[in-house]
């Protein structure tokens, strides 16, 4: 899944695909280096972000998925907002990819159902504005497993069916590093929610996140820039794919490609000699 900000304000590439034409290029750039979906938002969601208005989004969003669903791509749309996915649903998205897992719009769940379409549910403790405030946890995957499956439960309660659901753990929103690595090293539990009898597919959405930057610091401790931490997404990518990841979402394509390869082959192998 190839990432297309077409905000002002993103944390890793803000503004730089604010101009329609240059969201279009690049998500058309992003599906020739192989990304399977292309993620179009139009409202930022880094730590601090303040909501857009809606009318902002939509004239973000809707000319960018249009023009990329016209040319044959996979397009996922990235919103909070019921309105927003039904307008980019119309305009030639998907999927939709509701990082609130249909917490801030209560009107998402049943919107989805009625489409038919693939909903990423993701783990969310409250918008933007007081990222890390809610990042208290006792056991960060059993509650995150236990609050998805309450989103899972509102969603197949909607009308969503549960072959359509895909779940993201959320990593940084409401998340402290340590929270993170702790949830991707746990991806096979975050798959199953307590109540379920089946895995669902899990997205992973590391890319350039602060948390690796961290990890990759230099000698005098300074974290790595969002575009420096590709390598240390890539590193991530093939780990999630060799622990069962479904999909994950890049801002940089090629490299993750090559690796979501590799780990497929590898997770090939090793299930073919355990199983």
């Amino acid at each position: 899944m190839g990432v297309v900000n077409v905000t002002p304000d993103s944390f890793s590439d803000g503004g730089t695909w604010l101009d329609p034409d240059k969201a279009i290029a690049h998500g058309l750039e992003l599906a020739g280096q192989g990304a399977d979906i292309i993620d179009v938002g139009g409202e930022s969601t880094r730590p601090g972000a303040e909501r857009v208005p809606k009318a902002d989004e939509l004239s973000r969003v809707l000319p960018v998925v249009k023009a990329l669903a016209a040319a044959g791509c996979y397009v996922s749309i990235d919103t909070m907002r019921a309105e927003v996915a039904s307008e980019a649903l119309a305009a030639g998205a998907r999927m939709v990819n509701d990082v609130s897992g249909g917490r801030a719009d209560p009107d998402m769940p049943g919107l989805v159902a009625a489409m038919g379409v693939p909903y990423v549910v993701m783990h969310w403790r409250g918008h933007s504005a007081d990222m890390y405030g809610p990042a208290v946890y006792a056991d960060v995957v059993g509650e995150v497993r236990a609050e998805l499956g309450r989103r899972v439960d509102a969603a197949i309660a909607a009308g969503v069916d549960p072959e359509l659901i895909i779940l993201d753990p959320g990593l940084g929103f409401a998340k402290l590093p340590e929270h993170n690595w702790k949830l991707l090293v746990s991806l096979d539990r975050i798959a199953r929610p307590p109540g379920y009898d089946r895995q669902f597919p899990v997205l992973v959405a590391a890319s350039r996140k602060g948390f690796l930057g961290k990890v990759v610091a230099g000698p005098d401790g300074r974290p790595r820039s969002f575009a420096g931490s590709d390598d240390a997404t890539i590193a991530v990518t093939a780990l999630a794919v060799a622990a069962g990841a479904w999909c994950v979402r890049v801002h940089a394509v090629p490299g993750n490609v090559d690796a979501v390869r590799v780990a497929t082959r590898w997770r090939q192998e090793y299930l073919a000699g355990t199983g």
